[in-house]
C-alpha cells in the first residue's frame, strides 16, 4: 500500500489507516474461501501432510474451506485443473511439463516432495537394471515411463533398448508377484514398500531410483494451479500453500498423528502399511536447507534439460513460467516464526 500524500485530506487519511489495518489480514485468504483440491492418486502416505493440514484445521485457520477428492483416473488432476472444476491439483512433475507442451498454462507453486519417486522395482535376482536386458519390463503407458526405465538401465551401463517393454497400467504389485515381469516402474515409496511387505519367500525387491542412475534431483509431486488462478486470487493460492507447508511440517513432528489423519480420511487404507510408506517418504518433505514445500530452482533447471533429454518434451520446459516459486519461500520464511 502506498503511503498517503502529505496533504491528503484527513479523512482520506483515516480511511487509509483503517484500510492499512485490514491488509495486515490480507496474507489470509478471504473469509470463507472454498477451494478444491485434486490428488494425483489414490490417498497415500505422501499425502498426510494435506490431512493433517485439514485435521488439525490449518486450512480453516488461513480463511481456506479445502475440500480434498481422489481422481478416478491418472489424467483427471490436469482436466479438473484446467477446466475450472478443481483449483488445486497435485501433479506428477512430468505431467505438469506435458500438459504445458499441450499449452495449458499451469504453475507448481509448491513442492510436495524435494525428491523423485520415481524407480524400476525388480525381484532380488536383478542385481543391476542392466540384468534387465532381454527380459520383459512393466510401465504403465505413460510416456515419463520410457524416460525412467530409460535413464535407469543407461545409468546403469546397459542398453534400453535391449529392453522388451510391455504395458501393465499400474498394476506393478501383482505383475511382479506373479513373476509376470522381471522388473516395473513404479515408485519406490509406494508400491515398493508395498511388495517388500508382501515378498514373503520370494525375497526383498529393489528399488532402481532414477536420480541414483543419472537423473538430477527433483520435485516429483508438485502442488499447481493455472496461471488464472495465480493471477486472480493470489490471496487463496497463497494461504493454501502456507496451510498444506504447515501440515507437512507437522508430519515431520509428529508422523503418528499423520497417519492416524490419513486412515480417518480413508479407513479402507492399512495403517501399518501407511506407517511403513510414511517411513521411506517423510525425509523428502524436507529441502537441504530444512524448509519445507520450497523450490530448488537450480535443480529444476538441471531437470527440465533431462526432462528433453529422454523425450518426456520436445523442448526443455521454461522453468521460470512452469513454476512460481515465491509462494512457498513465503510460507518457510513465516514457518520460521510458527512453534508448529
Amino acid at each position: 500500500m502506498h503511503r498517503p500524500q502529505r496533504l491528503v485530506a484527513p479523512l482520506l487519511a483515516v480511511a487509509l489507516a483503517l484500510l492499512a489495518g485490514a491488509c495486515g489480514q490480507s496474507s489470509s485468504a478471504r473469509p470463507d474461501a472454498s477451494a478444491t483440491l485434486e490428488l494425483d492418486f489414490q490417498p497415500n502416505a505422501v499425502h498426510v501432510g494435506i490431512y493433517l493440514a485439514l485435521a488439525r484445521d490449518y486450512t480453516g485457520a488461513e480463511g481456506v474451506d479445502l475440500s480434498v477428492k481422489a481422481p478416478t483416473a491418472s489424467t483427471d488432476s490436469v482436466k479438473l485443473l484446467t477446466t475450472g472444476r478443481a483449483d488445486f491439483a497435485i501433479l506428477d512433475i512430468h505431467d505438469l511439463a506435458l500438459a504445458r507442451q499441450q499449452g495449458k498454462d499451469l504453475v507448481g507453486v509448491m513442492a510436495v516432495v524435494q525428491g523423485p519417486l520415481a524407480s524400476v522395482i525388480a525381484p532380488a535376482g536383478v542385481r543391476t537394471p542392466r540384468d534387465l536386458e532381454g527380459r520383459r519390463v512393466g510401465v504403465t503407458g505413460l510416456p515419463s515411463d520410457d524416460a525412467v526405465l530409460d535413464s535407469i538401465v543407461r545409468g546403469a551401463g546397459g542398453d534400453p533398448a535391449k529392453v522388451r517393454k510391455t504395458t501393465i497400467g499400474f498394476d506393478a504389485v501383482p505383475a511382479l508377484l506373479s513373476g509376470k515381469v522381471a522388473g516395473a516402474t513404479a515408485f519406490w515409496n509406494a508400491e515398493g514398500v508395498a511388495l517388500n511387505a508382501k515378498a514373503s519367500s520370494r525375497g526383498p525387491f529393489h528399488a532402481f531410483r532414477v536420480d541414483r542412475y543419472g537423473a538430477p534431483s527433483y520435485p516429483e509431486l508438485v502442488l499447481t494451479v493455472t496461471r488464472q488462478t495465480l493471477d486472480d486470487d493470489p490471496a487463496l493460492v497463497g494461504a493454501t500453500v502456507r496451510a498444506l507447508q504447515r501440515g507437512y511440517r507437522a508430519a515431520l513432528i509428529d508422523p503418528d498423528s499423520a497417519v492416524e489423519a490419513l486412515v480417518e480420511a480413508d479407513p479402507g487404507l492399512d495403517r501399518n502399511l501407511m506407517a511403513s510408506e510414511l517411513d521411506a517418504v517423510q525425509p523428502l518433505f524436507q529441502a537441504d536447507d530444512g524448509t519445507v514445500g520450497t523450490f530448488d530452482e537450480p535443480a529444476l533447471a538441471r531437470w527440465a534439460q533431462w526432462e528433453r533429454r529422454f523425450g518426456i518434451v520436445r523442448r526443455a520446459p521454461d522453468v521460470a513460467r512452469a513454476f512460481s516459486p515465491h509462494l512457498a519461500r513465503v510460507g518457510a520464511a513465516e514457518a520460521k516464526q510458527d512453534s508448529g
